[in-house]
């Protein structure tokens, strides 16, 4: 009998201590996850105040070239600008010789970009401002609040991998590349995770939102698969 016991003893030990390391595994999953998505909510919170709105730090003419140029529209303009020079991201540093040369080349997305910019954007930008504001203002707060967050790392990926053909790797202003590699990257194991379902409003829309789903509401299946 003591024995059983001593066994049955050592055994709930032992479920206690696999609960305690269970819980302390949630626990350190959902404050790196939050870490993370606070974290990259903060930066495009930073990237709000330098381009407020309604006129984007641009000059009154809105030029998006030459000494006058700032603001949003310089770094419109400096997107355009490079958008004919081919570039190679992910490229390993072979100046030494002793490294494998890899890289991709993404000459003909940055043209598609230049394009874009040239035909749409600056034609526009008195609200397109508006969009990249307001996409930038959305990201913030859905990874900082857990809202809709799997939408909002979705949105973090398209202006990310945006910023990243426009303006990785340049020469001048000299633009580390992998500052832009690493948001999309970010994005894109944000979008996956769906930060808001381990900590913030998220966790309490999803049970509401699964109940109308379950009703045949669209828009509650909608509005899921954005959380």
């Amino acid at each position: 009998m003591e024995n059983g016991g001593s066994v049955g003893e050592g055994g709930q030990r032992a479920g206690r201590g696999v609960s305690s390391s269970g819980r302390w595994d949630r626990w350190l999953r959902t404050a790196a996850i939050a870490v993370a998505s606070i974290g990259l909510g903060y930066l495009f919170f930073t990237q709000l105040w330098w381009k407020l709105p309604p006129e984007f730090a641009c000059s009154e003419d809105f030029q998006f070239e030459g000494e006058n140029a700032s603001g949003l529209c310089f770094w419109i303009g400096t997107q355009e600008y490079y958008s004919e020079e081919p570039r190679v991201l992910l490229q390993s540093d072979i100046t030494s010789g002793s490294g494998p040369e890899v890289g991709v080349s993404i000459g003909l997305v940055q043209r598609l970009n230049g394009a874009f910019i040239d035909s749409v954007i600056q034609p526009n930008i008195r609200w397109f401002g508006w969009v990249f504001w307001g996409m930038e203002a959305f990201i913030f707060l859905s990874l900082v609040l857990g809202f809709l967050s799997r939408l909002g790392a979705l949105v973090a990926i398209a202006v990310s991998a945006q910023l990243m053909v426009g303006l990785a790797g340049i020469p001048s202003p000299v633009e580390w590349e992998w500052s832009y590699n690493l948001m999309v990257l970010l994005s894109v194991l944000l979008f996956g995770i769906a930060p808001g379902r381990y900590f913030g409003l998220d966790r309490l829309l999803r049970p509401r939102l699964m109940v109308l789903r379950e009703r045949g509401s669209r828009l509650g299946t909608l509005l899921l698969a954005c959380t």
